[in-house]
């Protein structure tokens, strides 16, 4: 009798066991959601560049808010000083900031404090090419693009993606990715009618032999609450500290660093750490700044230069600057303290990394498209550099150092004769132009006030406007190598 109780209880046991639901929202496994997939969405995934950052296609991304998301993003924006949407005014972004600019003797850090702190992260649905990211940080990103559009009630909204964000709140996104990617940079083409300068500025960049963001095309829709919107062709930038170092220095363990400063003192707010944030170390910047701004540059330039390069990657800036003074930048260190970050790389030297690219190869700020209140006060360098005053030693000290001069200018010949071709940059404009214009002036095309073009002939134009500037710029680098 016993033994028959204890096979029934032990067959209830069994079956209360057996029955129980298995975990439905395991962690890090993306819960509930079908699209998840180990390559697509794990963390454990290895950057998949050729699907994320695609050369040949443009890809659909979607994003999601309800009406009071979206309030709330209007709150917060106003809480930081950003000012209320559309209220008409775009502000003074940069252009007119006393000290700022080439001649400068002595500029601001940070931009003067002009634009408002960080927005807030949101928690979104993201659809890429039809499959869905849960819980995604969604936040406005930007400068003088952010003022710019926010005021003007321009809904084509610079942004970054953070793919866990929100994984402590929502377990099951621990660690998601975006095909191996944890963050993403969208530009909207603020200041760039032809929509292509953030893309090719940086494949030539990687063609000139200097590291820099892999960059791709995707169209770009958002239910800001009422219906879904075509908010046009943005620039995706892959993230310096979260893949982009890695992939190309083959390790990410020194400090990366995204200055806001001239680089004349070191002042440890102007060096914001993108990693290694808990280690309270700056002495390689220190280091570098110390060794740049030495007394000794004048009395004894080859030790100064010597004791540079123990702290800095010398040669790979000058090619930068070579690259970046031939194709003309109007929102780079030189006119502007920032738009750089600064890599200790596995040769125990800081490295440059070039960011940011819409406000370039024009010869007018803004390269014909809408500025709004930026780009008054400032110019762009020149292939001589001698009106840098010295606010920036760090190419004010290359130009009158007549070694790094000469070594520059054998850059600047160099770029321009296996890089920045007519030939070859014709070929770069096409292929991009040819690849995004269905989805800009298409029968789906941008338009006001999800878009920065007033019209199809603003981005027609502004292909043409490319080309030209490839020419006068050769043009310019003859006359500058005589």
């Amino acid at each position: 009798m016993k033994l028959n109780h204890l096979l029934f209880f032990g067959a209830l046991l069994w079956v209360g066991v057996s029955c129980q639901p298995k975990n439905p929202d395991p962690v890090g496994t993306g819960g509930t959601n079908a699209d998840w997939t180990a390559e697509s969405h794990g963390g454990d995934a290895e950057p998949n560049y050729a699907v994320a950052f695609s050369q040949t296609e443009v890809k659909t991304l979607e994003i999601s808010m309800t009406t009071t998301q979206w309030q709330s993003i209007q709150t917060d924006m106003a809480s930081k000083s950003w000012g209320s949407f559309g209220t008409g005014s775009t502000g003074n972004p940069g252009g007119g900031n006393p000290g700022i600019g080439p001649g400068g003797g002595n500029p601001v850090g940070g931009g003067g404090g002009i634009f408002g702190q960080d927005p807030a992260y949101v928690a979104l649905p993201v659809r890429i090419n039809g499959k869905l990211w849960e819980n995604v940080g969604f936040r406005l990103k930007g400068n003088s693009s952010l003022s710019s559009a926010w005021r003007s009630g321009t809904y084509k909204l610079p942004f970054r993606l953070k793919m866990d964000e929100f994984e402590d709140t929502y377990p099951d996104i621990t660690d998601q990715r975006y095909y191996g990617f944890k963050e993403l940079s969208m530009s909207p083409g603020y200041s760039d009618n032809s929509l292509l300068r953030e893309k090719i500025v940086a494949d030539i960049f990687r063609q000139a032999g200097v590291p820099a963001a892999q960059t791709a095309f995707y169209r770009v829709y958002i239910d800001f609450g009422a219906g879904k919107k075509y908010c046009g062709v943005y620039t995706m930038v892959e993230v310096i500290d979260d893949t982009m170092v890695k992939t190309q220095f083959g390790e990410k363990k020194g400090n990366i660093y995204k200055p806001e400063s001239t680089l004349q003192t070191f002042n440890v707010a102007q060096f914001e750490k993108k990693n290694n944030e808990t280690k309270a170390d700056y002495s390689d910047v220190q280091a570098f700044i110390n060794a740049l701004n030495a007394t000794n540059r004048t009395s004894n330039a080859a030790a100064w230069r010597s004791a540079l390069e123990q702290t800095f990657n010398v040669d790979q800036y000058l090619k930068y600057l070579a690259v970046n003074n031939t194709i003309v930048n109007w929102d780079a260190y030189g006119a502007m303290a920032h738009n750089y970050y600064l890599y200790n790389s596995p040769t125990g030297k800081l490295t440059w990394i070039p960011w940011d690219h819409n406000m370039s190869m024009t010869n007018t700020a803004g390269g014909g498209g809408n500025m709004g209140g930026n780009g008054g006060g400032n110019r762009a360098v020149s292939l001589e550099m001698t009106e840098v005053g010295s606010g920036w030693p760090l190419i004010r000290y290359v130009t009158q150092d007549p070694v790094y001069y000469a070594k520059y200018k054998q850059y600047v010949e160099k770029f321009t004769e296996m890089v920045f071709t007519t030939t070859n940059m014709n070929a770069l404009i096409d292929r991009n132009y040819n690849l995004i214009a269905p989805y800009v002036t298409g029968s789906e095309s941008e338009q006001k006030p999800y878009s920065y073009l007033s019209s199809a002939t603003d981005f027609t134009n502004a292909q043409v406007a490319l080309k030209s500037h490839v020419v006068s710029r050769n043009q310019a680098v003859t006359a500058f190598l005589k």
